[in-house]
């Protein structure tokens, strides 16, 4: 018997593999299957958390610029290499490598949604499957048999479609879809009914997948048009909302002032209600806690038209699509200081910081003469003041003061003098609320063992060195506000509630398929039911039950 003339029986080398050439569209094809699969999604993902990293370990040009300034100055070198175009160590999130990352998520996240969706889609419109051959493999078989041996073949065949339609109308009333079905085994003509319900399932999940992908499209061109603004008032003082009005102010790359609407807004009264001895729910560790802050406001409109309003803590104001919160509040003692001459040279309300978590309000605060100052010589003098305040001013065994209650009950200042170079020219952009002594000379305070400057309000002292007096006018109270304005946080809300509806219809929908089929019997005929979960349904075996005993009751 001849054979074929490529027919190897083993005897010679075993011929090479070779694969067939894939091309450019073959190699799209890979990458794109590659790139749409869950596993690549779930290392993308892992990798967008790793390469956000870097921007906790070194400042961000967009959230500390200033730390950035102050990083080269300290570290030249390394910052000419972490600062190159392939890095971009310094701009994290808006690298060219951290967006490759981002969008290449998005792409396999969108590659992964829109052929689940067209798969369901056809599904939906498709046909419930084709009955099994054999349902006792199926979850919850049971089976009746009916017998009549005096009836005809026919009246047999005739019972069947009578079950069978019987069975189809219960399922269709419980949602189901159904679809009556004719099919032999094995030379023995069956007829059955096929239903499917819970589709419902996989479109909440592609919901939550497709709200997801929603809300990072937000919250990516949310980062890029969103401002942020912080200021601080003292009780009486106003401001605009105006770039140049903000103490501090983050922004996206894609803002642009004009978008703020220039209304402003003036802290009219800053009450705060605190626990006291005479309160009847009062207890000896309660006293002193707060009760409430509220900001009463006067907010103009850009057209000239006041009105009043509060601002409470987790009950932001509202106004031109800007939520403004309540942060913080504390005390801006009003300091005056004349230099030799009387002439004034600082008249301010200097906010001061709470320590820590002292609910007794003992603050630290920073004051900075730049001009107007000469020594005994006639020498130009730059004076920097650093000191605490005292609501209630208290002593400690120690001799050290402290505050027992955080209304001014008793309030004293103490401030220690230092005379030299603020560091204000050095072309780093300082923190008000911070001192840089390095190259300053110390005049009072324990460190050099001369009193620190004690002053109570309507109190007047002289600086050391003749350079002048302090007067402490007055101390009254400042707040902290945070301005928000996100053009898509709607769009973030919206897909949010979308994505947890999603996620919940999928969770409490059930996805499962039931059948009946009736089988003519020599003496009479034979009824089988089995159901079948995609996924898990510790219900199916009770729903398998139900429709049987509702089927026997029909019949």
């Amino acid at each position: 018997m001849s054979r074929p003339s490529d027919y190897d029986d083993g005897s010679g080398a075993p011929a090479a593999v070779v694969s067939p050439e894939l091309g450019f569209t073959g190699w799209l094809r890979w990458f794109w299957r590659q790139l749409t699969s869950m596993r690549v999604a779930l290392i993308l993902l892992l990798l967008l958390a790793v390469a956000a990293i870097p921007g906790s370990l070194v400042p961000q040009r967009g959230a500390d610029p200033n730390g950035v300034i102050q990083y080269e100055k300290d570290n030249p070198t390394l910052f000419k290499i972490l600062d190159t175009f392939p890095i971009q160590a310094f701009d994290v999130y808006g690298s060219v490598w951290f967006s490759a990352i981002y969008l290449l998520l998005f792409i396999s996240l969108i590659g992964c949604v829109l052929p689940r969706i067209t798969h369901h889609w056809r599904a939906w419109r498709g046909t419930p499957p084709k009955t099994p051959a054999r349902l006792n493999r199926m979850a919850g078989f049971s089976e009746i048999r009916v017998t009549n041996e005096e009836a005809t073949p026919e009246e047999r065949v005739a019972f069947a479609n009578a079950a069978i339609a019987s069975a189809a109308e219960i399922l269709g009333k419980q949602r189901y879809r159904v679809e009556v079905q004719e099919a032999t085994h094995r030379g023995v003509s069956e007829v059955s009914v096929s239903s499917e319900r819970g589709y419902l399932r996989e479109t909440g999940n592609l919901l939550f997948h497709t709200a997801l992908v929603g809300v990072l499209v937000c919250v990516g061109l949310g980062s890029a048009f969103t401002f942020n603004g912080q200021r601080v008032l003292y009780e009486g003082e106003s401001f605009v909302n105006q770039l140049m009005d903000y103490d501090s102010a983050n922004s996206g790359r894609a803002f642009r002032a004009d978008t703020l609407v220039p209304f402003s807004l003036r802290l009219d009264d800053l009450d705060v209600n605190y626990i006291t001895p005479e309160d009847p729910d009062a207890s000896p560790n309660s006293i002193g806690q707060v009760r409430e802050f509220i900001a009463s406001m006067t907010l103009t409109d850009p057209d000239g038209t006041e009105s009043a309003e509060e601002i409470r803590v987790n009950h932001p104001l509202r106004v031109h699509g800007s939520p403004i919160y309540l942060l913080a509040n504390g005390y801006a003692p009003t300091i005056v200081v004349r230099n030799a001459e009387g002439e004034i040279v600082f008249d301010e309300s200097v906010p001061f910081i709470p320590q820590g978590a002292d609910p007794n309000l003992t603050s630290l605060g920073v004051v900075k003469v730049l001009n107007g100052l000469t020594d005994t010589a006639g020498e130009p003098e730059q004076l920097g003041l650093r000191g605490f305040f005292y609501p209630t001013q208290t002593k400690l065994q120690s001799g050290a003061y402290t505050s027992n209650y955080p209304d001014l009950e008793n309030p004293v200042l103490t401030l220690d003098a230092y005379v030299g170079d603020l560091g204000i020219d050095d072309g780093i952009a300082q923190s008000v609320y911070s001192l840089e002594t390095g190259k300053m000379e110390q005049l009072t305070g324990r460190a050099v063992d001369k009193p620190s400057i004690e002053l109570r309000p309507g109190d007047s002292a002289d600086l050391p060195n003749g350079l002048g007096t302090i007067t402490l006018e007055a101390v009254p109270r400042y707040a902290s506000f945070d301005v928000m304005q996100n053009p898509f946080q709607v769009g973030i809300l919206t897909f949010a509630l979308l994505s947890l509806g999603g996620l919940l219809w999928s969770l409490f929908v059930p996805r499962r398929r039931l059948w009946a089929k009736a089988i003519p019997t020599d003496d009479g005929v034979v009824l089988q039911y089995a159901g079948l979960a995609r996924g898990d349904d510790p219900s199916l075996d009770r729903a398998v039950e139900e429709m049987r005993e509702a089927h026997r009751d029909a019949l």
